[in-house]
């Protein structure tokens, strides 16, 4: 007998809901944001969006399937399965936060909120879930998938780390990082830097895109679905022993960017989480690559 679908479920506690856990009551949250001249009522506003399409969304699946329901800070200690459809209920920064977790899984993303949120990792209404779930589990689900790129840091010692929009290496306090960078193609240097970021196309918007733009790159970025990867080296410092010749690049292929560690600590971290971050030390390497997984969006 086949196994029932299990839709996941998947949200972050609100501004509001923090607000409460802080302050202990509605009143004092006010007070709060009283004495700052600040409104609360916005910020319910948008608790009031997330907690309608919960549970519009709760509601669309089919009382035959499995479900489960996770909090962002839960997700390291969930267990996904093969078959899961994961509903990611939130603004586009969530979808990033699950991505590192799944390894093919169908991902339908709600935006709870379309007037404040851009929506271009959560492009569908709370409305249209009923609809999204069944074609999640049918044949046609593939004409409908948006394969996302993933960047991949893997390090001598056996760590991995994966990220959907960038992974950034550097020192753990913004200080100056001092390593080697070497390609595939042989050219090497020393630097001493303020890190690097290599993205995806889909961080090719953001963090690596300001970095694009604030040095009048030439380099063409990948677009979302490209399985390229573009990086740059943050505010390099020429002396003596480190060079500003290698900058910015795109990998592609099975290219990979080589650094190793010539400080006392640096830390690797995905998508601007830097409490997951992977610490290295002199003399160890990461080599960093387009991962072989992919987010599977439902366009």
């Amino acid at each position: 007998m086949s196994v029932a679908p299990r839709a996941v479920l998947i949200h972050r506690h609100t501004e509001y809901e923090e607000l409460l856990a802080r302050h202990g009551t509605r009143g004092q949250a006010a007070f709060f944001f009283s004495t700052w001249e600040q409104d609360l009522r916005e910020v319910e506003a948008r608790h009031e969006a997330q907690q309608e399409a919960m549970a519009a969304v709760t509601a669309a699946i089919p009382l035959d399937w499995r479900r489960g329901l996770v909090e962002r800070a839960d997700l390291s200690r969930f267990l996904f399965a093969s078959e899961d459809v994961v509903v990611i209920v939130g603004q586009d920064g969530l979808v990033a936060n699950v991505a590192k977790y799944l390894d093919g899984q169908v991902v339908i993303g709600i935006n709870p909120d379309p007037a404040r949120n851009p929506g271009v990792l959560v492009p569908h209404l709370a409305a249209s879930a009923a609809e999204l779930l069944q074609l999640a589990i049918s044949p046609e689900v593939a004409g409908r998938i948006e394969a996302r790129a993933m960047v991949d840091g893997v390090v001598d010692d056996g760590q991995r780390i994966s990220a959907l929009n960038e992974l950034y290496v550097g020192h753990p306090s913004h200080q100056t990082a001092r390593y080697a960078l070497a390609l595939a193609d042989g050219k090497s240097e020393h630097q001493a830097s303020s890190g690097l970021l290599v993205a995806t196309g889909t961080g090719a918007t953001g963090w690596c895109r300001s970095a694009w733009l604030e040095r009048h790159s030439r380099l063409v970025l990948p677009t979302r679905t490209s399985p390229d990867l573009a990086w740059f080296v943050r505010e390099a410092w020429p002396s003596p022993a480190t060079g500003v010749n290698l900058t910015e690049g795109l990998l592609t292929g099975s290219a990979r960017l080589a650094i190793t560690v010539e400080s006392d600590r640096l830390v690797a971290f995905g998508d601007g989480i830097e409490a997951d971050a992977i610490s290295l030390t002199w003399g160890q390497m990461i080599q960093v690559e387009t991962s072989k997984r992919r987010l599977h969006l439902l366009r």
